[in-house]
């Protein structure tokens, strides 16, 4: 992993992986864009590294998996992997919603993917760890209490 901020694609649809890469990369900045089209690989990476963040795009369903067993299976090394989590589908209902909701993932977007919520979605991920970075620099009494932790 980078020593920056990934994003780790998770999707059975190889297209599908290569389009969302293709657009993160034309304004992501801020670390690695890694795709999978297998959970079991997905899971296999991430439980190899060490405890840290990353943006996670995966989809509710890949292939005979869904994207919940990923996020349960990895969460040990990534604690806040459903904050940061955008979830994707090509049928947006109801069930998806409320599996979201009960997941404690809080983005949710419909294939086709609209590349400006995807962009907005990630942003929206990666600000609150840029807005983190910033305080701990320019408030020395913060960072000291972050240090204790």
């Amino acid at each position: 992993m980078a020593d920056g901020l990934d994003v780790i694609i998770v999707d059975d649809e190889s297209n599908v992986c290569e389009v969302l890469a293709a657009s993160i990369r034309k304004f992501y900045t801020w670390g690695d864009v890694l795709l999978f089209n297998e959970v079991d690989k997905a899971i296999e990476y991430c439980r190899k590294q060490d405890a840290g963040v990353a943006v996670f795009i995966v989809d509710v369903f890949v292939g005979q998996d869904n994207g919940f067993h990923f996020l349960d299976a990895i969460e040990d090394n990534f604690p806040s992997c459903r904050e940061d989590c955008i979830m994707i589908t090509g049928n947006a209902n109801d069930n998806v919603v409320d599996m979201c909701v009960a997941s404690g993932v809080n983005h949710l977007l419909e294939k086709p993917v609209k590349l400006y919520a995807l962009q907005l979605a990630v942003r929206s991920i990666v600000n609150k760890y840029l807005n983190f970075a910033k305080r701990i620099l320019e408030d020395p009494a913060f960072a000291e209490s972050v240090a204790r932790f």
